[in-house]
């Protein structure tokens, strides 16, 4: 009768861890002929079916098994997302993944580690937490050989994440003290009013200059994002106290340059409208003495022209003129041998003055007449 049998049996059954039996049934130990004791004989129920005996490891290889597979079916794969990077490293040897989703990678033989995309932040005199400053980062020696007290605050971001992990021991240690050797190089050359005052933004942009040289050539991979000056201040109550007063000073004198600027901004064109009006007054006085000179002239002109055809009557006429232009406005006083002083009345030649007027013109009409005739004549 063919007994049934686990396949565990002989590894976890009564011969014992190893025991490993014959074809025949019996194991190698009792083939060599060694002095062993019988197998116990089997036992059966009523019915004749075989009683088993309680073995408590059976099926441990089973669950073992399973278990295996469930811990390698969780090692295969792994998520990344777009704020990180994946390293996957294979029998030693690291590559990058920059790709957002699903991955695939062999379990217990790939090692995955995940390093960050986001820009990171680095405190440099002082603690982050507490703003307590840090004297031994932060007090610094300027060329004028004043110390001041300076804070810094440092941006950087993994640029390389396989270098990140495994081209140096720590990274960040090595940014920050190239950081504060780059600043205390650099605040050494500028003068402490630079350094607290005017001078910041170009101290930073020189340390981020340099620091981003220097990583370059070191190759850790991180890259420097920005570094700003958080606060900059010397270090006794009286020096900071100077240096408030000469920086009120000058945003004084930035206002007095403003209100200047401005007021001579109301005023040049207020002037430069003035001398084009002068300009233009002058231009039009120009034009009108141009004018009346001109006229001036055609009037000599044509009085030549008179002249030089009819002497003797212009003559008179212009006799005639300058009398009637004259004598209105003057006065006669007649002296006798005897020094009597008479006043020759005029006053009523004055208001006679348009009917001598009207006179005069007649004689006058009269006389081109006459002059005419003579000349009709003389032809």
């Amino acid at each position: 009768m063919k007994q049934n049998r686990n396949p565990f049996e002989d590894l976890f059954g009564l011969g014992g861890l190893g025991a490993i039996r014959s074809p025949r049934g019996g194991s190698q130990k009792e083939e060599s002929g060694g002095s062993q004791p019988e197998k116990e004989p089997e036992r059966f129920d009523s019915h004749g079916n075989p009683v088993r005996r309680f073995r408590p490891f059976r099926g441990l290889g089973v669950g073992i098994f399973v278990l295996f597979l469930l811990l390698a079916g969780m090692n295969s794969y792994y998520m990344l997302d777009e704020e990180n990077y994946a390293v996957v490293v294979t029998l030693g040897s690291a590559e990058a993944v920059s790709q957002a989703g699903l991955h695939f990678k062999i379990p217990f033989v790939q090692r995955v580690q995940m390093v960050s995309k986001g820009i990171k932040g680095m405190p440099i005199g002082y603690m982050l937490e507490t703003k307590e400053s840090i004297d031994e980062e932060s007090v610094m020696i300027t060329k004028d050989f004043n110390f001041v007290n300076t804070d810094f605050y440092l941006e950087y971001m993994v640029s390389d994440p396989v270098k990140y992990l495994y081209a140096s021991a720590d990274p960040e240690a090595t940014l920050k003290m190239l950081t504060q050797s780059y600043i205390r190089d650099t605040v050494g050359i500028y003068n402490v009013d630079d350094v607290i005052t005017t001078g910041k933004a170009l101290i930073q942009s020189e340390i981020k200059e340099k620091l981003t040289n220097r990583m370059m050539e070191e190759d850790i991979g991180l890259s420097v994002v920005n570094i700003t000056i958080q606060d900059a201040f010397p270090p006794t109550t009286e020096v900071m106290n100077a240096f408030k007063n000469v920086e009120n000073a000058k945003q004084g004198k930035e206002t007095a340059i403003n209100n200047a600027n401005k007021d001579r901004n109301e005023k040049i064109p207020q002037a430069e409208a003035e001398c084009d009006q002068i300009i233009k007054n002058a231009e039009a006085e120009k034009e009108a003495r141009m004018n009346e000179a001109q006229g001036q002239v055609s009037r000599f002109e044509r009085m030549y022209e008179e002249y030089s055809k009819y002497p003797l009557i212009t003559k008179q006429r212009m006799f005639y003129e300058t009398m009637e232009e004259l004598l209105p406005r003057m006065k006669v006083y007649l002296v006798d041998e005897s020094g009597t002083q008479k006043l020759l009345p005029l006053d009523n030649f004055v208001s006679s003055v348009p009917a001598s007027q009207n006179r005069v013109s007649d004689n006058e009409g009269e006389t081109q007449e006459a002059v005419q005739e003579s000349g009709e004549v003389a032809q």
